[in-house]
Formats: structure tokens, C-alpha cells, sequence
């Protein structure tokens, strides 16, 4: 089963075209990564968490969890600001990682292989 944004919910006449929002999440979500590599620890389970959100076999409500997480982990406006060095991203880290530790029976090996992929060639 292929399930698309419009299955989850999301409204493509807001939103804009599935494809180009794909696009849009992913570049974002690289932009961000290489700021807070340094300050997230665990940055291949964000990376991995994404690949698991964009699966199609994943369960709806599980993607919706994840892509909010990764939502608020983007947005440039959240509770500490990201440029405050040494604590900007610990509220992003915190949320992320209560979203991996409810979801993590989801995370699949090829997930992590994709992950690991990504963070090797800067390419999400």
C-alpha cells in the first residue's frame, strides 16, 4: 500500500504538490541536521526516523508522530532558539527523542542503512 500525504490527512491544495514537499522536508531536514550534528548525539535516529516516516509500510499514526517531531526539529521558531550555542537544540533533542523512543519498534534496519547513506554523502 502506497500511502500518500492526502491519506494522512494533509490537504494538497494548502500544502502544494506531495513531491515537492517531499523535496522541501528533505532539504530542510539536512540544512538542520548539519547545524545540530554536533549537539544531537543521536543524529542517525532522526535521519532514520525520517526514513521510516516516508515508508509507505509504516503505520499512519506513526508517521504523523514522526513528521511532527521533524517539524518542530525544522521550524526555525521553537521554545530556545537553535542559535543559542550549547542548549539551542535541546528542546528539539528532547522532543525527537520521546518521538523515536515511543516509535522505535518501527525503525527498520534499511531505515538506519538509508540513514547512514544520507549522513556519509550529505544527501538526504
Amino acid at each position: 500500500m502506497d500511502t500518500t500525504f492526502k491519506d494522512l490527512g494533509f490537504d494538497p491544495e494548502i500544502l502544494g504538490p506531495e513531491e515537492k514537499q517531499k523535496r522541501s522536508i528533505r532539504k530542510k531536514l539536512l540544512s538542520t541536521a548539519r547545524k545540530a550534528v554536533r549537539q544531537v548525539p543521536f543524529m542517525e535516529d532522526v535521519v532514520a526516523s525520517y526514513y521510516c516516516a516516508m515508508d509507505p509500510a509504516t503505520p499512519s499514526k506513526v508517521r504523523m508522530t514522526l513528521l511532527a517531531a521533524l517539524a518542530y526539529f525544522v521550524l526555525p521558531l521553537d521554545t530556545i532558539p537553535d542559535f543559542i550555542a550549547g542548549i539551542g537544540f535541546g528542546d528539539d533533542a528532547t522532543v525527537l527523542l520521546a518521538a523515536i523512543a515511543m516509535i522505535r519498534g518501527h525503525l527498520r534496519e534499511d531505515h538506519y542503512q538509508a540513514a547512514r547513506d544520507a549522513l556519509k554523502d550529505g544527501d538526504l
